[in-house]
Order: C-alpha cells, then structure tokens, then sequence
C-alpha cells in the first residue's frame, strides 16, 4: 500500500536527521534562544531579504494559525475567510475555542478577492454583530489553487485600505512559490502581507513552521502569547536547527520542487487516461474525477482521500505528492489506472 494522502508521512530529509544527531548531546539554551534558532531566524531574514520583521518558530500549522489569530483580534473581531480555509474546515473549531467567529465566504477556486471582503464588511455593519477584521488566506489553497501576484496585491491593498489585517498561512508554501506560472518571491510576502509563515511540516522536516510577523502593532508581547497557548517549545533548537537545513542552501525549494514535478507527472498520466480534474492545481495536491469502481479498484494499492462526490458514479479523490515521493510509485499508479480503466 502505498500512500499520497498527505505529504508528511515520511520522516525528515537526511540532511536533518544528520544535523539533529550532530548536535545531539549539546547543551543549548530554550525556548528558541539557542545559537541554531537565533541563526536560523537570522538566515531567514536574509533570505526575506528583510532585517525590519519578528520571526517565531513553531511546532505546526494549527498551532500557528490559533495563536497568530488570538493574539492579533479583540474578542468582537473576526476573520474572514474561503469557504474552504484550513481554520474554518480541518481546525476542529480550533479558533472558535479562542473566542473568535469565522466569517465564512464561498468561493470557486479557493481564493478570496477584493469583492468576498467587501461582501462580509457589507454584511457586519454595527456592534450586534461580530467585527470584520483579519483576512486569511492560504497559498496554496485547500484546493492546490495559487494566488498570483497581482491578486495578493489587490488583497493587500483593499485589507489596508479597510484597516484589515492580512495573513497567509503557508503551510505548503514552497509548493505554491516553485508551482508553474507563480510569480511571487519569498521576499513579496514582507511587504503585501502583515503576517505569514512558512511551513516546514509539509516540506521535509519532521516539524516546525516559521511565522514572520511584519507589521509593527502585531509585534509586542507575541512571546507572552505562544507561551499562553503552549506553543514556546522547551527544546526550541529542535526546530531551529531544521530552518538552517532548508534553508542554508536550497533544499527547501529543492524539495517543493520534487514535490510538484511529481504530482505535474500523476496529472499528465491521468489526463493521458482521459480523465478530467475538478481543479487544475500546479501545486502537489491534484484532484482527478475518477468512477467510483476505479477508485475502488485504486483503494486495494494506494491510500487517498476521496474529496467530493461528484455524482451516483464518480468521485474526485485528493493525491497528495511530498519531497520523498518516488517516480517509481507515481508511475505504478499511472499504470494500474490504465489498467483499471479499460
């Protein structure tokens, strides 16, 4: 059985494990004021290409989002967000328990624009409802859909325009920056958002995300809240120390490129089946529409999850590609699909 239900089934790329062990019996300060850490967030600096920004490492996304979204509104505020946002969907109401509603705005492909804000500020006009005030967003989305950089423009120009805080979550980010046609840098986010992360979870590590805050006001006391919501690792160099793996050199982009140049290769082998896709993703989550005795027939070799019933006779299933994907098990799949398909 082999799995593409997610990308965080394998463990850690080598050159982490390597770098964990190296270090292993060293006597490091906590709490993220370790050499690796401090360097690792120094590095990330550079490579944002800006020093003017906090960044704090913690141990996964949902983790981020609820501290991040706490720590940022007032108990009236609320977050607008795609009707298929990870917080609103796959967070177990993770920041409803804070106290905070999710402004819920369907949309098609995933992706919040300018006129989805103006609809919820339109709709939340006075005190008896909750208060319009932080955008989420995630790049790439739920659905492996990529905002261009002219549509994060336009966001972050109606969110300021609007005085509402805009954040992204990445946590597949690389997969949205190395996807075919993106036309946004790492460095972009510093000036078009208030705040975001990059996700090491889903990209090669065993843990960690990185979120940089940008925007001054957001800044104070952040410290205070991560500990307050359990976030403060005792051990913080145990992420620390992968930030400087991914990003010492390339491997970060290296391995979400793998990723996507695997998941690139499953879409053109189902399409040369003839199959159609619910969306066309360029990043390493792809949704092919197959029939539901395919599916079945796909179930005894591969794990997915189906996604959405399309109608009595076919589903689209989600496949989802990591950093450790072997082509070897993109191409068996391809295969038995073929097969199961005459």
């Amino acid at each position: 059985m082999y799995s593409f239900k997610n990308d965080y089934s394998e463990g850690a790329h080598p050159n982490i494990l390597k770098a964990l062990m190296e270090s292993n019996m060293e006597q490091t300060e906590g709490y993220g004021e370790d050499q690796y850490s401090l360097a690792a967030i120094s590095l990330l600096k550079d490579r944002l290409n800006c020093n003017d920004v906090d960044i704090h490492l913690f141990c996964g996304g949902t983790q981020t989002n609820l501290t991040v979204i706490s720590a940022f509104l007032r108990p009236h505020e609320a977050v607008i967000s795609a009707n298929t946002g990870h917080v609103l969907v796959h967070e177990t109401g993770a920041i409803e328990a804070t106290g905070h509603k999710i402004i819920s705005i369907k949309v098609e492909d995933g992706k919040l624009k300018p006129i989805h804000i103006k609809m919820a500020l339109e709709e939340h006009t006075d005190e008896h409802m909750v208060k319009p005030k932080m955008v989420y967003i995630s790049n790439p989305t739920e659905i492996g859909s990529v905002y261009k950089k002219q549509e994060l423009e336009e966001l972050s120009e109606c969110c300021r325009n609007n005085n509402l805080i805009l954040y992204v979550d990445g946590a597949r980010l690389g997969s949205a920056l190395c996807s075919k046609g993106n036309d946004i840098e790492l460095s972009d986010l510093t000036k078009l958002t208030d705040a975001f992360y990059i996700g090491g979870t889903k990209n090669g590590a065993l843990l960690g995300e990185a979120l940089i805050i940008c925007k001054d006001s957001l800044k104070k006391d952040f410290r205070y809240l991560i500990k307050q919501k359990g976030g403060l690792l005792a051990k913080g160099r145990l992420i620390g120390i992968q930030f400087l793996e991914l990003f010492k050199d390339d491997l970060f982009w290296d391995l979400a490129k793998h990723a996507n140049d695997m998941a690139q290769l499953l879409t053109k082998g189902i399409s040369d089946c003839g199959y159609e896709f619910l969306i066309q993703s360029p990043t390493n989550q792809i949704f092919p529409i197959l029939t539901n005795k395919t599916i079945e027939k796909l179930q005894e070799k591969y794990a997915f999850y189906i996604w959405q019933k399309i109608d009595e006779n076919n589903s689209s299933i989600r496949l989802v590609t990591s950093w450790a994907t072997k082509e070897e098990a993109v191409k068996s799949f391809i295969n038995d699909l073929r097969l199961f398909s005459i």
